[in-house]
């Protein structure tokens, strides 16, 4: 069973789109360091460049605009930072 869009409870809404959420890489360690290797050596314009190719190339491969959509929906909510704590919340407490 995979997991649906965070947040939903059961079957997807036949007008959204299933995400997996699940991992799904066979081998994600490889990946990453594919991923850094990529990156080595790049300016930071560079890597912003190599990314934006390589999102796409990936969206092309999902092919799906609805998946794609709620994949731009879902990474927008993880990238919302938190609300602030209040510094006298965010303190850790002393041992005592």
């Amino acid at each position: 069973m995979t997991r649906q869009d965070e947040g939903q409870g059961g079957a997807a809404p036949a007008a959204q789109a299933s995400v997996n959420l699940e991992p799904n890489l066979q081998d994600p360690d490889r990946f990453y360091e594919q991923l850094l290797a990529a990156h080595d050596g790049l300016s930071t314009e560079q890597s912003f460049e190599l990314n934006a190719r390589l999102l796409l190339l990936l969206a092309n491969q999902v092919g799906d605009s609805g998946v794609l959509s709620r994949c731009i929906a879902l990474a927008q909510t993880a990238a919302t930072p938190p609300a602030r704590e209040s510094a006298s919340s965010a303190q850790a407490p002393t041992g005592s």
